[in-house]
């Protein structure tokens, strides 16, 4: 029972993380919009992050899909202290950068869970190989859809945000 209410709650936290997160990555930066939208984003993908190291069905235990958690929860801390502490040299690039990518690893994480239950939708007897091939193919197919996209905004960010001199 604990697992099902914890399972519930990451999915519309992560649900939620999918929809804002998505809105901030189309609509124009550092407006008001943006920044009540991007509170909803970082409340709800610390709720994910933090209801992801109380889920263990997959393993039982730590395991891989924790590690990715990790990854998350600093990409999200490091898309966030540019806006909080000075010292940085551009710090809205890199609040961008780093945010971005903490929605590109959202997405990986929606497509990966989307795969990984493509076996009990096509009757398909499940393993782990088959549980892992597919998280890496679709976190490959959106990693790399999402650099792609990244390296064309970074140069519409750079030419917007950029402190010159």
């Amino acid at each position: 029972m604990p697992q099902d209410v914890i399972g519930w709650f990451h999915t519309i936290a992560a649900i939620i993380a999918l929809l804002s997160g998505s809105i901030l990555l189309l609509n124009s930066k550092g407006t008001i919009s943006h920044k009540r939208i991007g509170k909803i984003y970082v409340i709800s993908m610390f709720i994910v992050c933090i209801s992801a190291f109380l889920i263990y069905r997959v393993h039982n235990a730590f395991g891989i899909l924790h590690c990715f958690a990790i990854i998350s929860t600093i990409t999200l801390i490091m898309g966030m202290i540019p806006i909080y502490v000075r010292g940085f040299k551009n710090p809205i690039l890199t609040h961008l950068a780093w945010m971005y990518w903490s929605v590109i690893g959202l997405y990986c994480a929606f497509a990966a869970e989307i795969f990984t239950r493509l076996p009990l939708i096509l009757n398909i007897k499940n393993s782990y190989d088959i549980f892992y091939a597919l998280v890496m193919i679709s976190t490959g197919i959106v990693g790399l859809t999402g650099s792609r996209y990244f390296k064309k905004k970074k140069k519409v960010w750079e030419k917007e945000f950029s402190i010159s001199g």
